[in-house]
């Protein structure tokens, strides 16, 4: 694998020759002090271009940093984005845009998020990065919820888990982990989970796309706690994973609600809890609940 002064020379020659790029920028991790960075790290390269057809018509001009294993491309009006794999393990994310795209950018009285979270100039041939603002490494930081989004969030929770209940008792072991580990995971108890680390943090953190690095902002106790929410394949566990997420959910929201000035649905919590408990103990072959 390419070490960074390699991939970035190489890089870099290139874009020097090539007389339509005018501007590369890395930006994300590999240029945020916040950030942890290791080998398998992307590098993240906006390449600001005085015309897009060249670049969207083939990708032979991507071979030339190597062979490729596996690529994403998309294609938009204003932009291209190639997300490539390299054979040796080296990974770039390429961003292609117009120098009035970045012109516009500049003129803003603050920097886009994916900008404000740390961008480093690797080339400028026209002094156009000159006015540009400095990265505060404050992109994506949490936000203090809304009392209805607060309450959305706890409502919808008790809502949904519910779905998760009737599935463990049906044996619809399928539908059960696409509600608790897809819909209820990422839609309500996420966001909870990065509330809870705002208000820990005086909401000055970025937690990461997705929980990436919640066991990084998280205490011991709780990140257990976490662990606990994941299963495999028996119904058995399904059910102790599923009364794991609503302990660590209800510990989390009462906690948040309490230092936002929020109130926290107790009578909601209980009698939801106590339905599912009822199913779980139903026979299969219940015919009342």
């Amino acid at each position: 694998m390419r070490n960074t002064d390699d991939m970035l020379s190489s890089l870099l020659t290139w874009t020097n020759k090539n007389s339509m790029i005018r501007v590369v920028l890395m930006t994300s991790s590999r240029t945020n002090p916040d950030a942890p960075v290791d080998l398998l790290s992307d590098y993240d390269i906006e390449l600001v271009v005085t015309d897009l057809a060249p670049f969207r018509g083939s990708d032979a001009w991507i071979t030339q940093f190597g062979g490729i294993m596996t690529e994403y491309r998309e294609d938009g009006e204003t932009s291209i984005t190639r997300l490539v794999l390299f054979e040796d393990g080296v990974r770039i994310d390429l961003q292609v845009y117009l120098v009035k795209q970045l012109q516009a950018v500049i003129e803003l009285p603050l920097l886009p998020e994916e900008l404000d979270i740390g961008y480093r100039v690797l080339m400028d041939k026209d002094g156009f990065t000159a006015e540009m603002k400095q990265p505060r490494h404050k992109g994506f930081v949490i936000e203090k919820p809304s009392r209805p989004d607060y309450n959305t969030a706890v409502k919808e929770f008790w809502w949904d888990i519910t779905y998760v209940a009737k599935s463990l008792w049906r044996d619809e072991l399928y539908f059960a982990k696409y509600m608790l580990d897809s819909v209820i995971r990422f839609q309500m108890f996420m966001p909870m989970i990065e509330w809870h680390i705002g208000a820990e943090s005086n909401w000055t953190v970025n937690p990461g796309k997705n929980g990436r690095w919640f066991k990084r902002y998280l205490d011991a106790e709780t990140w257990a706690e976490l662990e606990q929410t994941y299963a495999g394949a028996s119904l058995e566990d399904n059910w102790r994973a599923m009364y794991a997420m609503t302990a660590l959910f209800r510990k989390l929201a009462v906690d948040v609600g309490g230092k936002l000035g929020f109130d926290y649905p107790h009578a909601l919590d209980q009698r939801v809890t106590a339905y599912m408990q009822r199913i779980q103990r139903l026979p299969k072959d219940a015919e009342q609940l």
